[in-house]
């Protein structure tokens, strides 16, 4: 028989620290605020994008244009993959929609994704971005890098370095989806 073990390994204040610490990260290395923009990938990636957002106007009291990215139809992997990167034919993605008020020409692009896996997710959150215009450069924000990489993908700030196992998940919870802000570190229990 198994089951699943879950550990908390970011709790709710050192989550927040880690957000902070990131929008500071991204207003020192990008000098002009003007052509930033951050993007996050749904769903989890765009609330933090927003906590992003008002963390920087507080920081600078410069507001930066913040959207949300929808990619699941962008992506080569959803009817591969199921949960814990297990094979399996899924259903069809729940699309949730892509809002991109303003336009992502010549911007420094800011990607916001809470947990970097394999890269997939990022693959195709550039391709769907460069379905809405060129941007000058794209950088990635992302709360969790858990290593596995498939893709050549390397973040340029990272909130927090988790490496597990194959048999593992991270689950991030915000509390404007889960009602909590915490990182859990979820493993397979074997009986």
């Amino acid at each position: 028989m198994s089951g699943f073990s879950a550990k908390t390994v970011v709790s709710a204040d050192k989550l927040g620290r880690t957000v902070v610490r990131i929008a500071h990260e991204i207003i020192e290395k990008n000098s002009d605020m003007g052509q930033l923009a951050l993007v996050g990938i749904h769903t989890r990636g765009a609330h933090l994008a927003h906590r992003l957002e008002r963390l920087m106007e507080q920081f600078t009291g410069h507001r930066i244009p913040v959207g949300e990215l929808d990619i699941s139809l962008y992506r080569d992997d959803v009817a591969a993959r199921g949960s814990l990167g297990v094979r399996s034919l899924l259903t069809q993605p729940e699309v949730k929609g892509t809002n991109l008020p303003f336009s992502i020409d010549d911007k420094t692009i800011v990607l916001v994704d809470d947990v970097l896996f394999t890269g997939r997710t990022i693959r195709a959150a550039i391709d769907a971005l460069f379905d809405y215009g060129r941007p000058a450069r794209i950088q990635l924000a992302v709360l969790v890098d858990r290593g596995h990489r498939e893709l050549p993908i390397r973040p340029d700030y990272v909130g927090k370095n988790l490496p597990t196992s194959q048999d593992e998940r991270i689950n991030v919870h915000l509390e404007e989806v889960d009602e909590e802000d915490e990182v859990l570190l979820e493993a397979v229990e074997v009986e």
